[in-house]
């Protein structure tokens, strides 16, 4: 068998893994809040898919009725695929700016980030209280 830690070592990991976890996943949980927040609305829309000199596009009406246009990037292009037509997204309020996904995926990492070290706070709480009880 190993070495022995001693208790009080224990503890103190622990609890620096309860506050790291509660302490950071919550300022990533607010950080995550504020990039949704900037991030903007995101309005479905169905697109045409033209090829150009310089790659293929899309082109869309906006909801007042105007005409926007983006540049596929490579990532993009290769998941429309061949397809004349695509269901993208275009933010509300701009000009010519599109995605393939609603949600933000810049957001979904940090959210699950923050939920990851709330859960690493939650099971390091929940240690310390059963060594708690197990030690009497």
């Amino acid at each position: 068998m190993g070495p022995e830690v001693p208790d009080h070592a224990l503890d103190a990991i622990i609890e620096i893994f309860s506050w790291a976890g509660f302490g950071l996943g919550a300022l990533l949980a607010v950080i995550a809040l504020l990039v949704f927040v900037f991030d903007g609305t995101w309005m479905p829309v169905r697109a045409v898919v033209e090829d150009a000199e310089q790659g293929r596009l899309v082109r869309w009406f906006d909801e007042d009725g105007g005409v926007n246009e983006a540049r596929l990037t490579h990532e993009q292009e290769r998941e429309i695929g061949p397809k004349d037509m695509a269901d993208i997204f275009y933010r509300r309020g701009s000009q010519n700016r599109m995605r393939l996904t609603q949600g933000s995926p810049a957001v979904r990492a940090i959210a699950l980030l923050a939920a990851g070290l709330l859960a690493l706070g939650v099971i390091a709480l929940a240690a310390s209280l059963i060594l708690l009880f197990v030690r009497g």
